[in-house]
């Protein structure tokens, strides 16, 4: 009997690869300003930020923002004092000059003797560089408007917060992002206050960043420590804070070094830009605050491809792809955690994405590219191709319709910090996103369990959510076991005349502590240009449990799920339809039990699991299963992949 579900949304909305990207869809090239785009964005945030602002005379929290969802008074969150003094310059409009004066009073009682500030409402004293930079850029357009005991105030803020940073920041004291912030923040303090110490300080945090790139281009150093030295690679926040600081501070000190630096990183992996404006953190050591725009306590990168966007034009095209995606996640000028936010999680709405990006936006008002541009295609949208990072075991392909990227990612936090928070990426061979042509994520990823590692801005939830990243799992006596524990899966790739790309990863299925549980696996995708075939091949060596394949399914605005038979299934999206079969091998393909919990904060996102049981074999120790995943247009009958 035919089975149908109703999905309901809240209708929110390498070298010769590089060179490709310049003639793909010229016709559609459009003449843009960045520095408007950007400031249009600024705008609408800085208003929402405006209406959070305490304002009440004799409120000792006078100046404060409010956070809708926490409670607390992020003190992180007065790094709007530079969205407002921008917004200031801008428009002439006093309303948020005085905002801005107001919040950097109330960020100056909030500094601790030794000239920190505390990231309320945890103990953390590193975003003092995040504080430290808005105060410096904020200052010289406020000062007009001070008094002279204000002047002596904000600058003798300035320079105890620069003193601190002298004296703690290091990769020894916090994650790697905060050396290049540091390094931007104390470079310009610099002009500001006179001080040799500041300007050798922040040489010597951007040549440590530098020092920790790896030959993919990516700052390892966003994790957990080993002997006091941090590893773990972040796209995000590299992406959306530490490159962008490394350029800041080049340009401020003219390092040609640290600049060139971050120039070969941005291009090498600028095709993780997906063709949307998504930035693909899925996989790394913090993607437990991916929102699929970027991280929500990171900044963003429209100021980074602003720095170079004079040199390449793609920049352009990245950081407007990026923000254009950004404000389908908007309400009111607030910014959600995710594409769904709004319908599955917006009583958890907290400020810091909004402040963080709104910070961003402003520096690339100021500081970034202010002409005109035309936006050549993305590295992402011209198809036909497959990239492999041997540093950390992950591939991108992209085919005419499908973009997919694949994870072995096999970084290990063997200390547990914060209950294991390093070490729920995905990976394992699972594909952490399946992005389809003209309509979107069809699949995407999560922690594997949700761990609250930073609980002063990670909701509560209040029921058990789900992973939602596509596995392959069993459970028995001795406990749970998945793919997306085998953290050394061995990855292969390639390419042929018929398959535009071929990914293929094989490990182990293990539990959280990466003890293998008996059962073997290799998991293949095929990347067509109009499918995806996978399969997953099962070696029952010395246990014989019932495995579980998951595929869950993004729920988008009126999709329709049909099970037209036990091997087959329909998907009717918005604008393409889908078509899910099981090729080969003794299964059928169900509904995954409690699927209302396929919801998750980070992203906040929700998805509608596919589910095959396999048994064990009767007779020797391999089960291999094959199935497709099929875009079908209007005009097209068959399924073939090609």
């Amino acid at each position: 009997m035919k089975r149908v579900t109703k999905i309901v949304r809240d209708g929110l909305v390498a070298g010769a690869l590089l060179l490709a990207s310049f003639s793909v869809s010229s016709a559609r090239q459009e003449q843009v300003s960045l520095h408007d785009e950007c400031y249009e964005s600024l705008s609408v945030l800085s208003k929402a930020l405006l209406d959070l602002q305490r304002t009440e005379k004799g409120d000792k929290e006078f100046g404060a923002l409010n956070c809708p969802a926490c409670g607390v008074l992020h003190t992180r969150a007065a790094e709007a004092v530079y969205p407002f003094a921008v917004m200031f310059k801008h428009t002439s409009d006093k309303k948020y000059r005085d905002a801005a004066i107001r919040v950097g009073n109330w960020l100056i009682r909030q500094q601790q003797p030794e000239g920190q500030w505390i990231e309320t409402p945890w103990a953390w004293t590193g975003t003092t560089a995040d504080q430290l930079l808005m105060m410096v850029r904020a200052f010289p357009i406020l000062s007009p408007a001070l008094s002279a005991e204000e002047v002596l105030r904000w600058k003798g803020s300035i320079k105890s917060a620069a003193d601190y940073l002298v004296r703690v920041m290091s990769p020894d004291f916090a994650s790697i992002n905060y050396c290049p912030t540091s390094a931007a923040a104390l470079a310009m303090t610099g002009a500001l206050i006179p001080d040799p110490a500041y300007r050798e300080k922040a040489r010597l945090l951007a040549h440590w960043t530098v020092a920790k790139m790896d030959e993919d281009g990516f700052i390892q150093g966003e994790a957990a420590r080993s002997f006091g030295v941090k590893y773990g690679v972040d796209l995000g926040y590299e992406m959306d804070m530490s490159l962008w600081g490394l350029a800041l501070y080049a340009r401020e000190m003219r390092d040609q070094v640290v600049e060139q630096a971050v120039r070969r990183s941005l291009a090498k992996n600028l095709p993780f830009v997906y063709p949307n404006g998504a930035i693909d953190g899925s996989w790394g050591s913090r993607c437990y605050k991916w929102t699929t725009f970027g991280s929500k306590t990171a900044d963003g990168p429209q100021i980074l491809f602003s720095l170079f966007a004079q040199e390449d034009a793609r920049y352009v095209t990245a950081a407007i792809r990026n923000l254009r995606y950004l404000r389908t996640m908007m309400r009111d000028g607030l910014i959600g955690n995710g594409p769904h936010f709004w319908r599955v999680f917006s009583d958890q709405l907290c400020n810091y994405p909004t402040f963080a990006r709104a910070k961003n936006l402003a520096l690339a008002v100021e500081l970034g590219y202010q002409g005109v541009s035309h936006t050549p295609s993305l590295p992402s949208e011209v198809p036909g191709w497959l990239r492999y990072y041997p540093t950390v075991n992950m591939a991108l392909a992209r085919s005419a319709n499908f973009m997919v990227t694949i994870a072995g990612y096999g970084y290990k936090d063997l200390t547990n910090t914060n209950g294991g928070q390093y070490n729920q990426h995905p990976t394992g061979g699972s594909a952490c996103n399946v992005w389809v042509k003209d309509y979107g994520f069809l699949q995407t990823s999560s922690q594997t369990t949700y761990v609250r590692g930073e609980t002063m801005h990670m909701p509560i939830v209040k029921d058990t959510v789900i992973c939602l990243t596509p596995r392959i799992e069993f459970s028995d006596t001795n406990g749970y076991f998945t793919n997306l524990y085998e953290f050394e899966g061995r990855m292969s790739t390639h390419s042929s005349p018929d398959t535009v790309a071929w990914i293929s990863t094989t490990g182990e299925l293990k539990n959280e502590r990466w003890f293998p549980g008996g059962v073997g696996y290799t998991w293949a995708h095929a990347i067509f240009d109009n499918a995806i075939e996978k399969t997953v091949t099962l070696r029952f060596h010395d246990r014989q449990p019932v495995v579980r394949i998951v595929e869950p399914i993004v729920e988008e605005e009126g999709m329709t799920i049909e099970y037209v038979s036990p091997r087959n299934v329909i998907m009717v999206g918005a604008k393409r339809k889908f078509v899910f079969e099981i090729l080969e091998g003794d299964v059928q393909v169900k509904q995954g039990e409690r699927a209302s919990r396929y919801l998750f904060p980070f992203p906040a996102m929700k998805c509608r699991p596919l589910v095959m049981e396999v048994h064990p074999p009767k007779g020797g120790f391999d089960q291999k299963i094959k199935y497709r995943l099929t875009v079908m247009d209007a005009a097209t009958k068959s399924s073939n992949p090609r």
